[in-house]
């Protein structure tokens, strides 16, 4: 027998019970004629006791373990009496009567602490150590109750979990697809999907009018904190429903997983916001609503003083920041460093103070009179102590550099509490994007996202202003979901695809099997796909969604631990019917 208990379970009601303990050496502690061990497993720590004088080749074996070494211990449990309230098994320890060996470790490259010494770079090469941190395996225990409760959710609601195949065809729209030949058929290649989408509606054709999936999906992207190249999806799709039927359904899932993995029960409905507010007031299409510092338009206040910056700018937004009228000129300097980062992309940021005296100092004094300064503080409904931050120039380029600086307020202030959770449905978005270049039309979501039905008309004469059928759920400034209703007409969906572009030939190409399939009566349809790596990292109170995957790649799109993508043999790009070409620098 390796183990009959766990490192985790065991406690004061334990003592004098003979117990098998099987684990990794975690911590060693030599104190004069007392060898203590920690010993750990998944489950959790406990104290392993050996004395010098009671049994003296015990203590000698026990002295001889290193770090990382497997071993079984078999002892009785009894009271410590120097107790440890930081871990569960903290009121016992086992007075240890027999070691095994199971195997030897070399020294690890890092501690398996919780604050380890070990940079993203070794941690990501040794990852199955990095997987042993109590930190990194609460996340991935996060995540498989979340999974659990997903399902119990959504099978309590008659959804039916469906799988869909993994080898497609390569679609346009949306991000790059990964590519896999076939040696099959040589010069012809499968993509790896980046979503379930087109299968998903066609089972609403079969008439499984609720699926779901809990599915790897896969997007050739430049890759960052809260983005992998595969990446799992929490996919719906009901039948017979419209915009309410699946908000309400999927915040019913959100309250349910917010209520069973945190203990949190939010009441009442999730608010709602248009796009066109979302980006006006935040300009972001997920805004933070933990804190407001919403946008304030002020150009027409600004016109008339000769202040070139203002009036050449499209747009002048400013900020109210509460209280803050006393930042020092250096971190006004650092504010201004900040927004020229080339992430950001902003020239400069103009400031008013209204100091607690009801004075007003600014940046542009130069050029602003009090009283017309004052009338921009009014505007910003601004008080004595606040601090004013201005910024201008295009629309949206303005206004997503403001973004940028008013989640760093948000940041310095302290107004962005991971453990503050703020639910929103952004909804109206556009259903289409113009490329200026290209002088054509992009889905803002994809080609099925159905039109606003009073809108629809709109296609053939403003397309720019058709709105969607389509809603994001944001949590905390970060999408965690996103769906649309689908468009289940086939002569809208023509349409749809002749103002994106398409020849009635390249539709039937790409999408035929599709359109196909809506003229052997379509059911309305629409859905929702949550990342579930998102919605982990947000309850784990994670800046990035790395840690909540097993085994995740860098943001080379790398898995340096088994060092993919690699090289291929000769041999086997032959069968496949390929040649590598040399890229020219």
């Amino acid at each position: 027998m390796y183990r009959n208990r766990t490192c985790g379970e065991l406690r004061i009601a334990d003592i004098n019970q003979e117990v098998t303990l099987s684990g990794w050496v975690h911590k060693i502690r030599k104190m004069g004629g007392m060898t203590f061990i920690d010993l750990r497993d998944r489950y959790g720590i406990t104290q392993l006791s050996f004395n010098q004088e009671v049994n003296h080749d015990l203590a000698e074996q026990a002295n001889k373990l290193g770090r990382e070494w497997v071993i079984r211990v078999v002892g009785k449990v009894q009271e410590r009496s120097s107790k440890n309230s930081n871990i569960a098994t903290g009121d016992i320890e086992i007075i240890a009567s027999e070691i095994k060996v199971l195997n030897k470790s070399k020294n690890p490259p890092f501690t398996i602490e919780t604050d380890t010494d070990g940079g993203d770079d070794l941690r990501m090469k040794y990852r199955y150590l990095d997987l042993r941190r109590d930190v990194v395996r609460k996340n991935l225990e996060l995540r498989h109750k979340m999974t659990f409760e997903t399902r119990r959710y959504l099978d309590e609601r008659n959804f039916m979990e469906v799988e869909t195949p993994m080898l497609i065809a390569s679609t346009p729209e949306g991000a790059r697809d990964f590519v896999v030949p076939s040696r099959m058929n040589q010069g012809e290649f499968y993509a790896l999907p980046q979503s379930p989408q087109l299968f998903k509606q066609l089972l609403m054709v079969s008439g499984f009018d609720r699926y779901f999936q809990i599915v790897k999906c896969f997007r050739d992207e430049d890759l960052r904190a809260d983005r992998q190249p595969e990446f799992t999806q929490i996919d719906c799709e009901m039948s017979f429903v419209d915009q309410e039927d699946v908000i309400n359904t999927f915040e019913g899932l959100t309250k349910h997983l917010f209520k069973t993995l945190k203990g949190i029960e939010i009441e009442g409905d999730f608010p709602r916001m248009s796009y066109a507010d979302a980006m006006k007031y935040y300009g972001s299409d997920k805004p933070d609503i933990r804190f407001e510092m919403k946008f304030v338009e002020i150009k027409d206040l600004t016109e008339g003083a000769n202040f070139v910056v203002f009036d050449n700018a499209e747009y002048v937004g400013a900020i109210c920041v509460e209280g803050c009228a006393s930042y020092t000129r250096k971190q006004m300097d650092e504010l201004t460093n900040f927004v020229k980062r080339p992430q950001v992309g902003a020239k400069g940021l103009i400031y008013v103070r209204y100091n607690e005296d009801e004075t007003i100092k600014s940046s542009v004094d130069k050029f602003f009179s009090e009283e017309v300064l004052k009338t921009w503080a009014e505007r910003c409904n601004a008080k004595p102590g606040d601090l004013i931050l201005v910024m201008a120039g295009e629309t949206v380029e303005t206004q997503e550099q403001l973004c940028e600086l008013r989640l760093e307020m948000g940041n310095q202030l302290g107004l962005r509490d991971k453990n503050d959770f703020k639910c929103l449905w952004v909804v109206d978005f556009p259903l289409l994007e113009k490329d200026d270049e290209l002088n054509r039309f992009f889905a803002k979501h994809h080609p099925f996202t159905s039109p606003k039905a009073e809108d629809i008309d709109l296609l053939d004469t403003n397309p720019a202003a058709v709105r969607a059928n389509a809603y994001d759920m944001i949590i905390n400034g970060v999408e965690i979901g996103g769906g649309s209703i689908r468009i289940h007409d086939s002569e809208l969906q023509k349409k749809m695809f002749s103002v994106l572009g398409f020849s009635d030939e390249n539709a039937q190409e790409q999408f035929g099997f599709l359109m196909d399939a809506f003229q052997y009566g379509a059911p309305p349809h629409g859905g929702i796909a949550f990342g579930l790596d998102r919605f982990v990292s947000i309850f784990a109170g994670l800046s990035s969604i790395r840690d909540c995957i097993a085994f995740p790649k860098n943001n080379s799109g790398r898995d340096v631990m088994i060092d993919a993508p690699a090289t291929i043999a000769q041999e086997q790009l032959d069968e496949l019917g390929i040649a590598l070409v040399k890229k020219e620098n």
